[in-house]
């Protein structure tokens, strides 16, 4: 049984912009490209899936998610990105700044996110508790 499942174009621009995250601080370590895997894994999408997007990312459109849930999803998987190996660099809180300013948090918030996120995957809390904190 083959269960395939089809990337729209939100999660194609999602995994391009991990791509991006993990190129940014000029090391692309082995963890980092691990962690990309693990996380087309965790959504159903075969490696060779993740490899044709990597290989042809220039024809895909980019989309943006629309609710809170998913930019705060996609913003912890960026996160994930960043600390695979073990240290955050400037290049890459800014490029997670980036993100937050494009997913449209307000400015004045973007640095206690950058911060909480960065926390939250250094103490290795899930995005289920932080998405669980956000609704309650």
């Amino acid at each position: 049984m083959n269960t395939t499942i089809a990337m729209s174009i939100e999660l194609k621009s999602h995994f391009l912009r991990l791509y991006q995250m993990a190129l940014s601080d000029d090391s692309f370590d082995v963890l980092e490209l691990q962690m990309l895997y693990h996380f087309a894994d965790e959504r159903g999408i075969p490696k060779d899936e993740l490899d044709k997007l990597f290989m042809n990312p220039v024809s895909t459109e980019t989309a943006l998610p629309e609710d809170l849930e998913t930019r705060i999803e996609y913003l912890y998987d960026l996160t994930r990105i960043m600390w695979a190996d073990g240290k955050i660099t400037d290049d890459e809180k800014n490029t997670l700044k980036k993100y937050c300013k494009k997913f449209q948090f307000l400015e004045e918030n973007i640095e206690e996110l950058v911060n909480y996120l960065i926390d939250c995957v250094q103490k290795g809390i899930k995005k289920e508790e932080i998405i669980n904190q956000l609704n309650a």
